[in-house]
């Protein structure tokens, strides 16, 4: 159960290199060892290109591995905003780290400005996700990374997450039950020590779904 910069389709191998922590050497080494270990030929038609897809594809969906994800939260704004801030519903694509299966879902991120009213563009709490989701994961760690790097970097009052996710790893083998969301949450700060804070958070991610 407990199962970025954007790399497009199609890159040649010189694109995957840039990125230091990646051998795409021996990921293609890998994959022919796999699809052999499986009694695939390896060199048929339609396989003979997958390992060579195979470390791109990697080079994309681990390619959070080795950035910190709240060095997107460095420009915030003084806007003397107080006030609750949510960006709800951001889509995500994880790896589970126990199957190397998919995981993928909503997350929900909200945050309380301090009393210096410092915020941020809504578009780098998703960039926080993306950067979170690539790399193998469990969702309970990845909950409480986001949390952990808006609270951070932001030093707000209180920020929370909730993800809401399905895993192949219960889908498609195993128990096999299609449909199994798995929830989780993180909060920090005042969403942690004030009930009623909170419960207004909970509700708004809840409100129209």
């Amino acid at each position: 159960m407990r199962c970025s910069d954007r790399v497009d389709a199609g890159i040649g191998r010189s694109s995957i290199e840039v990125q230091e922590n990646l051998n795409p050497e021996s990921i293609e080494t890998a994959t022919r060892m796999a699809l052999e270990a499986i009694g695939e030929d390896p060199d048929r038609e339609g396989l003979a290109e997958t390992p060579r897809r195979v470390a791109e594809m990697y080079a994309e969906l681990f390619s959070g591995l080795t950035k910190d994800p709240a060095a997107e939260l460095t420009v915030s704004f003084d806007e003397g905003h107080q006030e609750m801030v949510i960006v709800r519903d951001i889509p995500f694509y994880s790896m589970c780290e126990h199957h190397l299966l998919p995981f993928f879902g909503v997350v929900h991120v909200g945050y309380i400005p301090s009393a210096q009213g410092k915020v941020v563009g809504i578009s780098k709490l998703a960039r926080v996700v993306d950067v979170v989701a690539r790399r193998p994961q469990l969702q309970e760690r990845m909950t409480r990374q986001i949390a952990d790097a808006v609270f951070q970097a932001l030093e707000p009052d209180g920020a929370a997450v909730v993800i809401h996710a399905e895993h192949l790893c219960m889908m498609m083998r195993g128990v096999k039950k299609p449909g199994t969301k798995i929830i989780t949450s993180a909060v920090r700060g005042t969403f942690r020590s004030k009930t009623v804070t909170r419960s207004e958070f909970l509700s708004l991610i809840a409100s129209g779904r």
